[in-house]
């Protein structure tokens, strides 16, 4: 889950809410606001009335109401709505192979050993946690290809998961166009990608062997998490920004849980691990971090 950009307005009321098509008082944004920080931790900050607005009103059209209120009322009753209120003001900013720095570690120091426990037939796995359109899961295990070609022989898996349901079915379908192939190279391209034409021009469709070793699941980092496995690897990168102090540290803490002895946690340029979690984990990179317990053997 990555939150919106901001989008600007053109006008603004005389409260200092946004003017447009549809009434939209201070006190609806409180609601919005609220609904979206119990569902998902997101803090939204009075500047983004404008982002709410534009997001939303397209909702408002869509479902054939009148003001906002009208909205806030139908979001209290149904649920489905909810989520796509959620989904209308959430981004998904991504890119193949984006922070290059972290897929280098990954590549030189984290997935050899790894891949050795593997072939020794222990089990390996990996999770995106916030892996919105499918372009960091990809990433990852195209550098695992890159480190062992034999990897889907192996018992590897990545858990590729998000909050926003549309985008998990983008990441499953593995279909990019043009636009979304940045970063990948040629040999990506030709070897783990096909090329076909859609509607808008041409379409990289990943291969069976990259998505064999990816399974994509829709998740709120928020809940309960239904995974009975620790992790090797947690990339959770460019998403504790966007919540609250409270809710950075506690998620922290329920990812270094999370994470095997030697573990590593790899999060965002513009993140820092905060909390009690801190102690068991040492920086061994630019924002990368191995859980100090030694690994297992």
């Amino acid at each position: 889950m990555r939150t919106a950009r901001h989008e600007e307005f053109d006008a603004s009321g005389a409260s200092g809410m946004p003017a447009g098509s549809f009434e939209f008082t201070n006190e609806d944004f409180v609601v919005i606001s609220q609904i979206l920080r119990e569902a998902t931790g997101i803090h939204l900050l009075d500047s983004k009335a404008t982002l709410v607005y534009s997001r939303i009103a397209k909702r408002l059209r869509a479902l054939g109401l009148a003001s906002f209120s009208d909205y806030c009322r139908y979001i209290a009753q149904d649920a489905g709505e909810r989520q796509g209120m959620i989904e209308a003001l959430t981004t998904n900013t991504t890119s193949f192979f984006r922070e290059q720095h972290h897929f280098d570690l990954l590549e030189r120091e984290v997935l050899p050993p790894l891949v050795e426990a593997a072939r020794r037939r222990q089990p390996v796995r990996l999770w995106s946690s916030a892996s919105s359109s499918g372009q960091e899961p990809y990433s990852i295990a195209l550098s695992l290809l890159k480190v062992a070609p034999d990897a889907p022989r192996l018992d590897i898996r990545i858990l590729a998961t998000d909050i926003n349901t549309q985008m998990v079915a983008k990441g499953l379908a593995g279909d990019y166009s043009d636009e979304d192939i940045g970063g990948l190279s040629q040999e990506h391209l030709s070897r783990y990608f096909k090329r076909g034409a859609g509607e808008r021009g041409a379409v990289y469709t990943a291969t069976p062997d990259l998505k064999a070793l990816i399974r994509f699941r829709q998740l709120n980092l928020q809940d309960k998490w239904p995974m009975r496995v620790s992790f090797d690897v947690i990339f959770c990168r460019n998403v504790m920004i966007y919540f609250a102090q409270e809710t950075q540290t506690a998620l922290w803490q329920r990812l270094a849980q999370q994470l095997q002895p030697g573990g590593y946690l790899f999060i965002g340029h513009s993140e820092r691990v905060t909390g009690p979690c801190a102690a068991t984990l040492e920086q061994v990179g630019i924002t990368a971090y191995r859980k100090r317990t030694e690994r297992r053997p």
